[in-house]
């Protein structure tokens, strides 16, 4: 990494410290992991200005990185954030006690679902949220290798565009609390069973309560499965996550949103 092309502010923070280039992420934004700070570089856009507007707002509320220092220059953003301490609860230590994991996951959700949104400086509803889905298609930007197996093909959709357009026809009614957006295991850290901290906001603010949960629940099965990281865990059944939520699960809203992430 050539810090000589960073802006003077960052270069200044992160001058001759190592680092190491994080590659966990789907993203393909560029994360440099330094000992006490993050640094994401992406291509210039408002997603990132407003993911640093909800982080700055949550300070104080939840355990989530402290913004730093922030730039646009020559086309990209810099995001220089603190780094949260504890491990990925995708660790291993946590898949082999999932009862552990399953109850940080649950009061995780419930931190964020306590969140007063009054005040919120990022909405991010359906409409939002299936205009930036329309633009995916339209730009074929959907990547079409890491999705689902069942979902588009002989037993599900001809293509994205008409996944969208399902998906248009087929809004379920919202129900608003603070989300995380990606609300993923690699997202959620851990320290000894407790919740340290929530990484990745770049799709945070006020959404549909089902959202998280919908991703939660992929994110563990596939954990589980042996579709993450080639490891199978027997025995686990992610509908545990819905007995230690308290829930009946809605499955309807818990598959419409796993189908609106595949545009992502």
């Amino acid at each position: 990494m050539n810090q000589l092309h960073m802006p003077l502010k960052i270069r200044f923070l992160i001058d001759k410290k190592p680092f190491i280039v994080d590659d966990i992420g789907m993203s393909g934004n560029q994360v440099l992991v330094f000992e006490d700070m993050v640094l994401k570089i992406e291509d210039n856009s408002t997603s990132m200005a407003k993911q640093v507007q909800v982080m700055q707002w949550l300070e104080g509320k939840i355990p989530v990185p402290q913004v730093l220092e922030y730039e646009e220059e020559n086309g990209k953003c810099y995001l220089l954030m603190s780094r949260i301490d504890g491990e990925m609860s995708s660790n291993t230590y946590y898949l082999e006690h999932p009862n552990i994991l399953l109850k940080a996951l649950a009061f995780g959700l419930k931190m964020l679902w306590e969140v007063d949104v009054l005040e919120c400086p990022r909405v991010r509803d359906l409409d939002t949220v299936l205009k930036e889905a329309r633009m995916q298609v339209e730009n074929n930007f959907v990547d079409l290798d890491n999705v689902e197996s069942t979902t588009f093909g002989k037993d599900g959709f001809e293509s994205p565009r008409h996944l969208l357009e399902w998906l248009e026809s087929n809004r379920p009614p919202f129900e608003p609390v603070f989300s995380h957006g990606d609300y993923c295991l690699p997202n959620v850290f851990l320290e000894s069973g407790q919740i340290k901290g929530f990484i990745d906001l770049d799709k945070a603010g006020i959404g549909d309560k089902w959202n998280d949960i919908a991703l939660c629940y992929r994110s563990l099965k596939h954990n589980f499965d042996g579709t993450y990281g080639g490891k199978v865990y027997e025995d686990f059944n992610p509908d545990m996550l819905f007995d230690i939520l308290g829930i009946e699960p809605n499955w309807k809203k818990i598959n419409y949103f796993l189908l609106l992430d595949e545009l992502f």
